[in-house]
């Protein structure tokens, strides 16, 4: 949903809520709805395992056949390059993971513990693990923001959004809605990101997104994805499979 592109009376409509706020009983049930605001991560595998799973490969299997046939023959020079590739494809793979799961636990210490809401028509400091799609959170200078807000009452906010843009410098916000189409990330002015920093002023926003469904979330799932691999390397492994298979029958 393109949330910075809707008035906000309309998304006050689908998401059934105001500028007070959402009551308790409703909140309480969209988190069981929607889940906590927090970021999912799957089961962590200790060191060796990241180790010994760049080993699983077809090709790398092959290579390594072929290194022990090739010492069986006498032949060690075939057999320390070949081992020299595999090892070092292994080391490659294992460091690339190594800091994928490094790079999820940082992104998780990046969230908000704590967020001030409206509930109930009142101000409430709650767990940044309760804010639900609806809820209105307030924003101030010192502030991480604790979820995808489409702010509606901006004071002078400037946020960093370096973890999502890259950019260093923080960006002024607004609550205009920007003009044209397919507007970048950090051109959206009137919204705020989860696990960006608000470095001046105050404002109020909506909560359009919470836990895996924010800009931050859909990092996260990519740094956890298996099969991470672009269409020509998901070919060239196919192809190397049916290869080896010709290679291993002319043999």
């Amino acid at each position: 949903m393109n949330w910075h592109t809707l008035p906000i009376q309309k998304i006050y409509e689908l998401l059934g809520t105001s500028a007070l706020g959402i009551n308790s009983e409703p909140a309480a049930e969209r988190l069981a709805q929607y889940g906590r605001n927090e970021l999912e991560a799957t089961q962590k595998n200790p060191w060796w395992r990241l180790l010994l799973r760049q080993f699983a490969d077809f090709m790398i299997l092959v290579l390594v056949v072929a290194a022990v046939i090739s010492g069986l023959l006498g032949d060690l020079t075939d057999t320390i390059v070949i081992l020299v590739i595999v090892v070092a494809n292994a080391l490659i793979g294992f460091i690339q993971e190594y800091r994928a799961e490094k790079a999820m636990d940082a992104l998780r210490q990046m969230a908000a513990q704590t967020a001030t809401v409206i509930r109930d028509g009142m101000h409430a400091q709650i767990e940044a693990s309760q804010i639900v799609p609806g809820d209105v959170v307030l924003l101030e200078a010192g502030n991480v923001v604790p979820a995808d807000l489409r702010l509606f009452e901006v004071h002078n906010l400037r946020v960093e959004e370096a973890s999502l843009t890259g950019e260093s410098l923080a960006v002024e916000k607004d609550r205009e809605i920007p003009e044209g189409k397919d507007i970048p990330l950090g051109d959206r002015k009137n919204m705020a990101y989860k696990g960006t920093f608000a470095t001046n002023g105050r404002a109020k926003g909506i909560a359009v997104a919470t836990g895996m469904n924010t800009e931050l979330g859909n990092i996260a799932r990519m740094l956890q994805e298996d099969d991470t691999g672009t269409p020509l390397q998901k070919r060239l492994a196919v192809f190397g499979k049916k290869l080896s298979y010709i290679i291993l029958l002319i043999c």
